[in-house]
């Protein structure tokens, strides 16, 4: 009787979305809608910053630049919060144990808390050094350090965010996530104007005040789901007397999300890498290489998205024994993300010059983003797919393999780009030639890595 009660729950609770039934494609769509309308509007935050930036000078827009960065080093943590809570929450949905479901949402939450505040204490502390180090002049470095006192505290808050949109997204909950990012972009696109340049107050506050929009936008948006959830919505509930910290979930946790976490962290240190070995050609060049990266995340939203997806559906699948339902998710998701990737390659090629003018008119900065887009869009449509498998690795609760294929890429790309940075008649174009070549290669380690874990976790019976 109590087997049977489990398997009919998942019908009544608010919320839940089974994706052990109907076409594996269908739910990958329908979960990747929703969360790249929400990058889309997560992307405009940084679009927004670099617009109205850009009207303070080179020097401003750089500053944003540099210190968007450390947002890498807050990806690495709440990445490894996010996946371990999507693997563990849609594996327990997909096996109908929607009271375990409820334990971790609490157990997430708990931990976010906890590790979203010894980010901000360690970010302000460090944040002067962070932009010393990395920034191209004194004028840069001054204005990185400004903008990071607001930008810190929102990078902090992400990490509520993600401990709140995880769950939901675990059980195929998607609105709650779009409607308060969309509030909260529409908040952020109102309040930088009149910050950062004092209208109606007559008190602008630069590049502080792109910041500050971003940090009082994320406030609105962490205090949407809280009511969200408050109102009983959906089944889960914020319960903080089960907030007690259980360290064996929290080291479930962490040993899934610990892999994918240190991926954005070898992310961070690449990009890191490239603002040192840039440093000499200036501003503009650092410039130009911030509005490219910027826009080539906005590209690879689709991928992004496509990646979350595939790891909640995964996960369900996974957790409910179908696996034949997860070989078909990992195929369906890699034919969407392709179609992405050689559209977005096509508009690099042909209209880089006006997309990066739209941030910046200055000619350097202008012939430094047009390279970037020009030469590292070779490599979308791989780095399409790298996405897109990690999603499958953390649907099948192993993140292992795609760290190594990240870590051998991280490393086949730093060496290289140090040794040739220190020779004469170096250029940032070497840098983007490299960028290509190891994508690639990690491209073909990764699929190697996958097809052996679909054989030992996935088998499809003959």
């Amino acid at each position: 009787m109590d087997t049977n009660i489990e398997v009919e729950a998942p019908s009544a609770p608010r919320g839940v979305h089974d994706m052990t039934q109907g076409k594996p494609r269908a739910h990958v769509v329908r979960v990747m809608l929703f969360i790249l309308a929400g990058m889309a509007i997560q992307t405009l935050y940084g679009l927004i910053d670099i617009y109205w930036v850009g009207r303070l000078g080179k020097e401003a827009v750089a500053a944003v630049a540099v210190s968007s960065n450390l947002m890498f080093v807050s990806l690495a943590a709440t990445q490894m919060l996010s996946v371990g809570c999507v693997a563990l929450v849609s594996q327990a949905a997909g096996r109908k144990e929607l009271g375990e479901v409820q334990r971790l949402f609490n157990q997430v939450q708990s931990l976010a808390t906890w590790a979203g505040a010894l980010f901000l204490v360690l970010g302000l502390a460090l944040h002067r050094t962070y932009a010393e180090r990395l920034s191209g002049d004194a004028m840069t470095a001054e204005l990185a350090s400004s903008f990071l006192l607001a930008f810190i505290p929102a990078l902090a808050l992400q990490f509520t965010m993600v401990g709140l949109g995880s769950a939901l997204r675990g059980i195929g909950d998607m609105k709650p996530g779009l409607v308060a990012q969309t509030a909260s972009v529409l908040l952020n696109m109102v309040l930088a104007p009149f910050l950062v340049f004092g209208w109606v107050s007559g008190r602008p506050l630069g590049v502080f005040g792109a910041g500050l929009a971003t940090l009082l936008a994320t406030a609105a948006a962490v205090v949407g789901l809280a009511v969200y959830l408050l109102r009983g919505k959906t089944f889960l509930r914020l319960r903080l007397a089960d907030w007690q910290p259980d360290l064996a979930t929290w080291r479930k946790l962490v040993a899934i999300g610990l892999p994918s976490g240190a991926e954005f962290l070898l992310l961070a240190v690449t990009m890191g890498v490239i603002y040192v070995v840039t440093r000499p050609f200036g501003s503009e060049a650092q410039a130009g290489f911030g509005i490219g990266l910027r826009l080539m995340q906005a590209g690879f939203m689709p991928a992004v998205a496509i990646s979350f997806s595939a790891a909640a559906v995964v996960g369900q699948n996974y957790g409910s024994g179908a696996y034949a339902r997860v070989r078909e998710t990992a195929l369906e998701s890699v034919k969407l993300v392709l179609g992405f990737m050689l559209f977005f390659t096509l508009i690099c090629q042909v209209f880089p010059a006006p997309l990066v003018a739209l941030f910046s008119p200055a000619p350097d900065v202008v012939a430094a983003g047009v390279d970037y887009l020009q030469v590292t869009s070779w490599g979308y449509f791989a780095s399409g797919i790298v996405f897109v498998c990690a999603g499958v690795f953390q649907g099948l609760g192993n993140t292992w393999p795609s760290l190594a294929a990240s870590g051998a890429r991280a490393v086949a790309f730093v060496l290289p780009v140090l040794v040739l940075s220190a020779r004469p008649g170096f250029r940032m174009h070497t840098i983007w030639l490299v960028s290509v070549c190891t994508t690639l290669g990690q491209l073909g380690l990764q699929q190697i890595l996958l097809r052996r874990e679909l054989a030992l976790k996935a088998p499809v019976s003959p």
